[in-house]
């Protein structure tokens, strides 16, 4: 029930391949040694060219630009240069990488006490060193524990640190965590969802001296130093980043002696690669729509597609200074959802690898079928829709819109953003479908510019459609909770509840959920929380996203 980025142990194309995107056997010439021009010994290529879509300036932003958005593929890159102590495969199991163990209740390793208080223990292993052949050790994780915590950086703090009470460094290379109460992911602590690791001896001197630059360091770029299989070579700035493999990676010498990554922002442009084969693969979810990338399938032969449900399109709807009003009754939002054929829209947009997205839980969850009857569902039904705007006393006017009592007419704003192309048409196409339900809209497209502008992001009057993931994992749902509305008070660096609902009885399903250790009891509270969002429609959910190609 987690999502969590993908485990580059023992790294090779094969494993690339099923874990990253789309994938392809290497062109020709990459096929060869970059420095002698030679095959490597296993039948491996000793290089390959991938791209991600965005221009990232360095490792930080795969923090810091978690707020409203982020760079497909950069948190690959982080992958693969850095180790953290667990990692968790595509089926949602957690494996040790630089840890000895993965902590659990059968190896005494995650301890639950009476009180509710919990203590799980991680060792590294004794091989475990960063690039410069520095041991990785247990202040290495204390270090990058206070790190992350530390809200004059910037960073978007997990809720995980709020069930910390303590860390302590047991040994050199043992760190106990000691829980305030029970966590569902408490043995996923240092992994790429919580504390990261940070090389200590490098980076504690400039942290504590001039914090204000910190994430601007030459170190989370050309300088990098991880403990991950790849070990940075260069970064240059809108243009691409170069790995080479680390020989003495913990688990095991990479097959693939070096890999180039593109920064590609325009999706046409990774298009136009991968039919040229001037890149091998994408890696995350390059945004490119399922045609285009069966196009490239059919016309290359030597692509993969990997396929996911871990992405939806939803609607998000105002709760905070909404325009208009009506928008906050739910009643309203039902009768917008029933307008829209969404099954036409996935069909359209995405193709048969997909489904109309009845609940921000996805069909692939753990226990789905102990959740799904708790699912509220919407069958496309514009007889409904007028039915429901009568009851709210609308009435048709001439031209076919509904007007009010005043004479005026019934017109929601939708944004989107412009980074992905398909998301402009998917909005004016659920904008159609509104109009020809007496609904007036605007479209509004986000410029890139005004990306990152989290005020203007978190404050859309009516209706937003970003896109994004729709994991179970406590991270994942805690961001419908009210402490991640983003407001004012907290400069709008809240991250997640873009409807910006605040609901006594959703939060407490909410806690109750990340909480509760027993599978049966914890899916029970998910089942609620299903049905809340299903039945009251803070995100209309349109359908998912397979692909991530």
């Amino acid at each position: 029930m987690r999502t969590l980025p993908r485990l580059f142990a023992l790294l090779g194309l094969a494993a690339l391949a099923s874990t990253i995107g789309c994938a392809t056997p290497p062109r020709p010439d990459s096929g060869s040694n970059p420095a002698t021009g030679q095959a490597g010994a296993n039948g491996a290529p000793r290089r390959i060219v991938a791209a991600i879509r965005g221009l990232p300036n360095s490792l930080a932003q795969q923090e810091t630009n978690r707020v409203v958005a982020n760079f497909p593929g950069l948190d690959a890159i982080q992958e693969l240069v850095n180790a953290c102590l667990v990692h968790v495969d595509d089926q949602g199991t957690l494996h040790p990488q630089l840890a000895e163990a993965v902590p659990s209740l059968e190896n005494g390793l995650w301890q639950l006490s009476d009180d509710g208080r919990m203590t799980t223990t991680l060792t590294i292993r004794d091989t475990a060193r960063w690039h410069d052949g520095t041991p990785v050790a247990a202040d290495d994780l204390l270090f990058a524990a206070s790190v992350e915590q530390d809200r004059e950086l910037g960073i978007p703090r997990a809720r995980v640190w709020d069930f910390v009470d303590s860390i302590e460094a047991r040994d050199a290379r043992t760190v106990v965590v000691h829980w305030n109460g029970p966590y569902i992911d408490a043995d996923a602590m240092f992994s790429y969802l919580y504390g990261v690791p940070l090389p200590r001896h490098l980076l504690e001197g400039a942290y504590l001296e001039n914090k204000a630059g910190f994430l601007a360091l030459p170190y989370w770029s050309n300088e990098y130093v991880g403990s991950g299989p790849y070990r940075m070579q260069e970064w240059v700035a809108d243009s691409h980043v170069v790995v080479r493999r680390n020989d003495d990676y913990v688990l095991g010498r990479p097959k693939i002696e070096e890999i180039e990554i593109r920064f590609v922002a325009d999706p046409n442009t990774v298009m136009a690669n991968l039919l040229a084969s001037a890149v091998d693969m994408t890696l995350g979810r390059s945004l490119i729509p399922l045609e285009q990338a069966e196009l490239v399938q059919r016309q290359r032969g030597d692509v993969r597609i990997a396929t996911s449900y871990r992405s939806w399109y939803p609607i998000h709807a105002q709760f905070i200074d909404t325009y208009p009003t009506i928008v906050l009754d739910a009643r309203f939002r039902r009768a917008l959802i029933y307008a829209i054929d969404r099954q036409d829209l996935a069909d359209t947009f995405i193709g048969p690898k997909t489904s109309v997205a009845h609940s921000y839980v996805g069909p692939d969850t753990l226990g789905y079928d102990q959740i799904e009857p708790s699912i509220v569902k919407y069958e496309y039904d514009p007889r409904r829709t007028g039915q429901i705007l009568e009851a709210l006393r609308y009435t048709r006017a001439a031209d076919g819109f509904w007007v009010d009592s005043a004479n005026q007419r019934l017109s929601v704003e939708i944004r989107t953003t412009i980074r992905a192309e398909l998301q402009p048409k998917i909005v004016a196409a659920v904008a159609d479908y509104w109009r020809r339900a007496g609904v007036d809209v605007e479209q509004v497209n986000i410029p890139v510019q005004r990306m990152q502008d989290r005020e203007y992001r978190a404050t859309f009057p009516a209706f937003e459609m970003p896109g994004g993931d729709n994991g179970t994992g406590p991270e994942d749902i805690i961001k419908f909770h009210s402490s991640s509305t983003p407001l004012p008070e907290n400069r709008f660096t809240a991250v997640g509840n873009y409807s910006r609902l605040r609901s006594p009885e959703l939060d407490s399903t909410i806690e109750q959920y990340i909480t509760t250790i027993p599978m049966t009891e914890r899916l029970q509270a998910l089942a609620r929380f299903a049905h809340f969002e299903s039945d009251l429609l803070p995100s209309m959910g349109l359908f998912y996203r397979w692909t991530r190609c």
